[in-house]
């Protein structure tokens, strides 16, 4: 059962959102704000699972709103200006819905939320770090399991505040650590950093559009300053 808070300035947009929410099953409470301030307040004294954000708001944007918050919930931003995705994804936030939003749409981000909140549960950690040399795998550790994690398997690799979660061809993992901790595990040589959130398989590259690689159904944001290093990644035999 999910909990959740909805801050945006325009009253139409809250009733919509509320409208979904209530057609959407496994929804414990939902919060509505019309004003940053009060929404900044409730969420430093009670507990939330998703917040679901607008970002140009007059009294505070919510990407300063994010930033304000000591321990932000996970975060979908609503918004009508499709050029903040790039902001989002540095602020480590789950999905991101262009106005007017869909039900359906609303739904893809719903079922994004419930997989990472079912992913944290699992408590999955790095149990062994390769020892150098030719290792192409790493074990973690998921509740009693030990599950073998090739290289080899993975596509890219997304920062989430204090986690990372790891692309498979087959699902993914969610591991406790930052973005910037996963490149001491992973090979240098067989990944490359292209955002302050992503990390991609420099083999698994095979389509570039202008900013984004493009990786099965994935869009990757690339980072102005990461583009040489990409660029230098790709052309090694």
């Amino acid at each position: 059962m999910l909990k959740f808070v909805a801050v945006d300035d325009e009253p139409l947009a809250l009733e919509v959102l509320d409208g979904y929410l209530k057609r959407t099953d496994g929804v414990d409470t939902v919060h509505l704000f019309r004003y940053a301030a009060d929404a900044l307040q409730y969420l430093e004294n009670h507990a939330a699972d998703v917040l679901l954000l607008d970002i140009e708001m007059p009294e505070m944007t919510g990407l300063e709103f994010l930033k304000a918050l000591s321990d932000p919930p996970l975060t979908v931003f609503t918004t009508a200006y499709r050029n903040y995705a790039f902001e989002g994804y540095e602020l480590g936030v789950v999905d991101f819905l262009l106005k007017p939003i869909s039900y359906n749409r609303f739904q893809q981000a719903v079922t994004k939320v419930r997989e990472l909140l079912a992913l944290k549960a699992q408590q999955t950690n790095i149990e062994d770090a390769p020892g150098g040399g030719n290792v192409d795998f790493i074990f973690v550790k998921s509740g009693t399991q030990r599950i073998k994690l090739r290289f080899d398997e993975v596509t890219h690799i997304q920062g989430l505040k204090d986690y990372a979660i790891i692309y498979t061809h087959t699902g993914k993992l969610l591991l406790k650590g930052s973005i910037k901790a996963m490149l001491d595990i992973f090979p240098r040589d067989r990944f490359v950093r292209v955002h302050k959130s992503f990390i991609v398989a420099v083999q698994k590259v095979t389509r570039l559009e202008r900013n984004r690689i493009v990786l099965n159904n994935y869009q990757i944001p690339i980072g102005r300053n990461f583009k040489e290093q990409l660029e230098k990644a790709l052309q090694k035999p």
